[in-house]
């Protein structure tokens, strides 16, 4: 049964591909520029996070830190105004406690009023490679299974279609924290490998129906039942994509400074998710020629009857 909302989405496709292969060059070209602003998960090194009464002042705090030898101290607001966030490399010849008042110390003499240590973190060098590696490993592995999955369940083309989409949105998610200068943590990359299972379960969702609707009716060219398809799924998308949506910003406001990176890279995700399951996915499947004959199931052989 088609949906009675008719949207002709495929007509918008050439703008979608603009759009995404614009994003896309953006977000490579920022890789090779900028890189990934890792966090003290993958780098080592320690957080700090303070507590003031008043507006901080970044800029002199900054000033003061460098002026006592941390000059590759890395500070940011979060929440509000009053919470700042000091992240340092690892620095040898010297214990956590020390480093610890020492930076309080400091941080403190640079404001009218001192704060408070709230909390410390420490990775060394040795275990944030291996999390870096172990952490390209799984997401590695993760698109390869899912990119197995997608070959043997659909027609070349729509799997070729699928896992374009797919690689479409990790890459650009990741290159809003490249652009942007977010860091990337361990909670970001699990958002990352959420994402490579939300993303292709609506592109999955769309397939099926398109598949569907060929073997079942006759009428219609290729072009139409794709649209139709994306029509009869869109209000499944809509509201899948909505619920998920609000519980995540809820997280992005309300979750705190630890699950925040993971809530932000789960938004950008999910739209991106959902765009691409319209807009891109389908697309490039007809792009690649699809046809009604792909989604056929094969002819069985007929049964020669031996008798005479």
């Amino acid at each position: 049964m088609t949906s009675a909302r008719q949207i002709d989405f495929l007509s918008k496709r050439k703008l979608a591909f603009f759009f995404s292969g614009t994003l896309f060059l953006i977000s490579l070209i920022s890789f090779a520029v900028k890189g990934l602003e890792l966090g003290v998960d993958f780098t080592g090194g320690s957080v700090y996070e303070m507590h003031y009464n008043q507006a901080v002042d970044l800029d002199k705090m900054r000033s003061t830190l460098e002026q006592q030898g941390f000059a590759d101290a890395n500070l940011q607001n979060f929440g509000s105004a009053a919470d700042v966030l000091i992240r340092l490399k690892p620095i040898e010849n010297i214990s956590q406690k020390e480093l610890s008042d020492k930076i309080l110390g400091v941080a403190n003499s640079s404001q009218s009023q001192p704060g408070e240590l709230r909390r410390v973190e420490f990775v060394g060098p040795q275990i944030g490679d291996e999390l870096i590696n172990d952490g390209g490993l799984a997401l590695f592995f993760s698109l390869i299974g899912v990119m197995i999955y997608v070959s043997i369940r659909f027609e070349w083309k729509l799997s070729v279609g699928a896992i374009a989409a797919l690689f479409h949105d990790t890459i650009i998610t990741m290159g809003f924290f490249s652009v942007f200068g977010w860091e990337f943590d361990m909670t970001v990359l699990s958002a990352i490998l959420a994402l490579v299972g939300y993303s292709i379960n609506d592109t999955i969702v769309v397939y099926d129906r398109i598949r569907e609707t060929v073997r079942s009716s006759r009428i219609g060219s290729i072009n139409e039942i794709v649209n139709n398809a994306l029509n009869d799924t869109l209000s499944r998308t809509i509201l899948t994509s909505l619920t998920v949506f609000l519980t995540l910003l809820a997280l992005a406001f309300l979750g705190g400074k630890t699950i925040h990176g993971f809530a932000i890279a789960m938004l950008i995700g999910v739209i991106k998710g959902t765009y691409s399951s319209i807009y891109i996915a389908s697309s490039l499947a007809l792009t690649f020629g699809l046809s009604r004959e792909d989604l056929m199931p094969p002819a069985k052989d007929s049964v020669v009857d031996d008798r005479p």
